[in-house]
């Protein structure tokens, strides 16, 4: 394999109303920390792609876009993480899991950053 193209799976409505442009996922992933602490130093972030909406049912379609858009370009995931926002809190997270790892043809790592507040007002 040769370098790695990294491209973060989230939940679409996390990404749209709650989280402010999936900036943990980014900061883990600069400062490899998390799950992309095993990431190489010339890896690269090639896209932060949501779901397409509950019940994920447009996730694979996503992903051949992706496929398709970046291919000319040479930049085509070869790693794909599942954020938080789908890891921890999403009711369909089996199902689209079970998707993702079937239509992904590369590793699929459940995770990203590590900055998950223990107590909100402790």
């Amino acid at each position: 394999m040769g370098k790695e193209k990294i491209v973060v799976l989230g939940c679409s409505m996390a990404m749209d109303d709650i989280c402010i442009g999936c900036s943990r996922c980014m900061v883990g992933f600069n400062r490899r920390e998390g799950e992309f602490k095993n990431c190489k130093e010339d890896a690269e972030l090639v896209g932060i792609v949501g779901c397409g909406g509950c019940p994920g049912s447009g996730i694979v379609t996503r992903m051949a876009h992706m496929k398709l858009w970046n291919g000319p370009m040479d930049e085509v995931p070869n790693k794909v993480y599942i954020a938080p926002c789908i890891t921890m809190h999403c009711p369909h997270k089996d199902v689209l899991l079970k998707k993702v790892t079937a239509k992904a043809g590369c590793e699929v790592i459940e995770g990203t950053h590590p900055y998950i507040p223990e107590n909100i007002f402790g």
